[in-house]
């Protein structure tokens, strides 16, 4: 039997991070996110959203490939729907505090970067 006292939300998130930590055989001609420091980008994202009590309203988590795996270590924010490209440890409190905490996405490190006059704020989450 089902609860059904208790409304689930959907979707469970208000803002989902995807950090690519695909594996590629060595010598791949594409590369892959692992070998440029994709687990350490993951574990400060998630360091960041646990320490900021952003959870639960984000989640940040690794996923597969996303295809992207040339562009370095590869992020995706949903549901805006913002990828990044060549991400590094250095990157992720920029990400975190500009574009998941007060909704601007870094233009730096978008893989599609989109012009000042169409870009613009998302909107922001603060502290949960």
């Amino acid at each position: 039997m089902t609860d059904t006292t208790t409304p689930q939300r959907f979707p469970p998130y208000e803002r989902h991070v995807f950090i690519c930590t695909n594996e590629r055989p060595p010598g791949s001609a594409r590369g892959d996110c692992a070998s440029k420091g994709a687990e350490s980008v993951l574990n400060r994202f998630k360091e960041l959203v646990d320490g900021l009590k952003l959870k639960p309203r984000i989640r940040a988590q690794k996923s597969g490939c996303l295809d992207t795996c040339e562009l370095g270590v590869s992020v995706v924010v949903y549901p805006e729907v913002v990828w990044y490209r060549q991400v590094t440890l250095a990157d992720v409190d920029e990400i975190v505090q500009s574009h998941l905490v007060n909704g601007v996405p870094v233009e730096r490190l978008r893989m599609h970067p989109r012009p000042a006059s169409v870009s613009g704020p998302v909107k922001p989450i603060g502290n949960a």
